[in-house]
């Protein structure tokens, strides 16, 4: 039995609630998730995967199935705290190849920081499997246009949730998350 995914859609959420476990299930529901069995599995985007939009994924699952992800989530209860989550993506040029997700979260970042890194770490990943030659020091803008440029990397995103706690004695959480569809 082969698990190699076809498709893949991409969606994100954002919770608050008394509890850590409550927050988490309201950022679920918030990325129409909730009602599948997740399990996390590591950054390999599979080759000749489609992406497709959210809607027409979740029209191919049901409540309760296991469903394989790539999750990016971050939970805090500290007043006024920003925190955000994110899912970079990057897709060769070749569909046999394989890509890279990476997830990436973080505290006290803007969404446009914690994205971009997100970002640059999948794209990085992916280049360096490939063979792309650059400067892993370089600035993000740098490196995405040797990325690009090369012409092996096709194309690179993120997929990012922030959300600021609102106020004490309450949690928040933020996800973004990659679903594969078998």
């Amino acid at each position: 039995m082969s698990f190699v995914p076809k498709a893949v859609f991409f969606t994100k959420g954002k919770g608050y609630h008394p509890s850590k476990l409550g927050s988490f299930e309201q950022a679920l529901r918030d990325a129409e998730i909730a009602n599948f069995n997740l399990v996390k599995v590591s950054s390999i985007f599979p080759p000749y995967c489609i992406e497709i939009p959210k809607d027409d994924g979740l029209a191919q699952l049901r409540s309760g199935q296991i469903v394989f992800t790539v999750m990016s989530k971050v939970s805090s209860n500290e007043f006024n705290r920003l925190i955000s989550a994110s899912i970079g993506v990057a897709k060769p040029a070749d569909t046999k190849a394989y890509g890279y997700l990476s997830e990436h979260h973080a505290f006290g970042v803007t969404p446009e920081k914690t994205g971009d890194f997100a970002e640059d770490l999948a794209a990085e990943m992916l280049a360096t499997t490939l063979g792309v030659e650059f400067d892993p020091d370089a600035n993000y803008d740098e490196k995405m246009e040797i990325f690009k440029f090369d012409g092996k990397i096709i194309e690179t995103k993120n997929i990012t949730e922030s959300i600021t706690v609102r106020q004490e004695n309450e949690w928040a959480t933020v996800l973004s998350a990659a679903i594969f569809i078998l």
